[in-house]
């Protein structure tokens, strides 16, 4: 595979791990259901720029409108407004560790899904050891001694969760294109969080050029042109090699949690963080298979 494709990948990997470090940057002035709607409505924004800048069909998809609203309550509403609920309790560092449990919780919500992928056994050891590595994540803050709540460290299980549904709603979306199904399942999603965010929070007020900065970064750069980027990238590099991005993600937003925002991360947390890698080994199949096929025949 070309070099410049794996460069796209770690460049993707890098934004993403990087969107809690912004979140935090976000709270500062937001509250977290705005941060939530900023960044969804901006992302919804830069989509339709680039639809309309290089003249993509800008009209509804002909599918289920139940679905691709449900699809945008549990791809866009949901989770990120969880992920800076949560940051009010947790670091950084900690909702990205958790963020890594996506593809542990796709396996297990495809399990129970109608007509969904069954689990294998090596699948099921991964969804264990997914679960074991955030039990050590939480243990420091359990006893008293981390700055995340353990309580809320779970319940941003719920995140990874929400978008374990989203995948099994986007296998009845296979015939929109994923562009046009980005702006229009994030702008229904902002929808979505609009009167709530109101309702909650009321109108904001932003003073700080840093507020601003983070804000536009996170919605037209970490959503939008990272979604359309990884749209052009699959096709080039298939979904398998694409899931790697889950793997190198969290990486930045523990170094930006730890080195810029002066988090720390205890050794038991270092190990759950191993244990967590170690799981979506086992989902992810590819180096097991690389070992068998390396073993010597005996």
């Amino acid at each position: 595979m070309p070099i410049k494709y794996w460069f796209f990948i770690f460049l993707l990997a890098a934004g993403w791990g990087s969107s809690f470090f912004f979140n935090e940057i976000l709270l500062r002035e937001l509250g977290p259901m705005w941060v939530a709607l900023g960044r969804v409505g901006m992302g919804a924004i830069g989509c339709w720029l680039w639809m309309f800048a290089t003249r993509m069909n800008l009209s509804l998809p002909k599918v289920s409108l139940g679905v691709l609203i449900a699809f945008a309550f549990f791809q866009y509403s949901f989770p990120l407004a969880v992920y800076p609920l949560a940051q009010q309790y947790i670091t950084s560092s900690a909702a990205g560790i958790v963020n890594a449990m996506t593809p542990i919780m796709v396996v297990l919500v495809s399990h129970f899904w109608p007509q969904g992928e069954r689990a294998t056994v090596q699948k099921f050891i991964g969804v264990i050891l997914g679960f074991a590595g955030i039990t050590l994540l939480a243990q420091p803050s359990i006893k008293g001694q981390g700055a995340s709540d353990p309580i809320a460290v779970l319940l941003t299980i719920s995140a990874p969760v929400s978008y374990g549904v989203a995948l099994n709603l986007l296998r009845r979306l296979d015939s929109v294109d994923r562009v046009s199904l980005t702006a229009w399942s994030a702008t229904i999603g902002a929808v979505l969080l609009f009167p709530l965010t109101f309702g909650l929070e009321g109108m904001p007020t932003i003073t700080k050029i840093e507020t601003w900065a983070a804000l536009l970064f996170i919605g037209f750069v970490l959503t939008s042109a990272a979604f359309i980027l990884l749209f052009w990238l699959i096709p080039r590099v298939g979904g398998t090699t694409a899931s790697t991005i889950t793997f190198l993600a969290p990486i930045s937003s523990v170094l930006l949690g730890v080195y810029i925002l002066s988090e720390v991360l205890f050794p038991i947390q270092f190990v759950g963080i191993a244990v967590i890698f170690s799981g979506l080994l086992f989902i992810d199949g590819r180096l097991l298979k690389w070992l068998k096929v390396s073993q010597p025949n005996g």
